[in-house]
């Protein structure tokens, strides 16, 4: 068998943010929205220790309206996450919260 074609769905809206290391400028921890037609996705990475993961709190809660406003009062918790001497477990389950917000407004913003 020859795989001949790969298709992928076009997100309606999408956004990555990512916070910088200052000294070697790689994502402590990233944020990437999308808003598809028949759902939503929340992906982060640098901030868990098995590599990229959903964050399915922020999708349910962006499923029913694409906004950073219904963002308030959810949050990831810090359990599983890294925690080394560029950031604690806390620090990195806050930074997700706050890029995945920023995400969505960039998102929106783009159209």
């Amino acid at each position: 068998e020859i795989i001949t074609k790969v298709m992928f769905p076009l997100p309606k809206k999408a956004a990555y943010i990512k916070f910088r290391n200052q000294a070697s400028r790689y994502a402590l921890v990233g944020v990437f929205v999308a808003k598809r037609p028949s759902d939503v996705r929340v992906a982060v990475t640098g901030a868990g220790s098995d590599g990229v993961f959903r964050a399915t709190a922020f999708e349910e809660a962006l499923k029913k309206r694409f906004s950073h406003k219904v963002l308030d009062g959810i949050a990831v918790p810090a359990e599983g996450l890294n925690s080394d001497l560029h950031g604690s477990a806390e620090y990195r389950a806050h930074l997700i919260g706050v890029l995945t917000r920023r995400a969505v407004e960039a998102a929106n913003a783009k159209g």
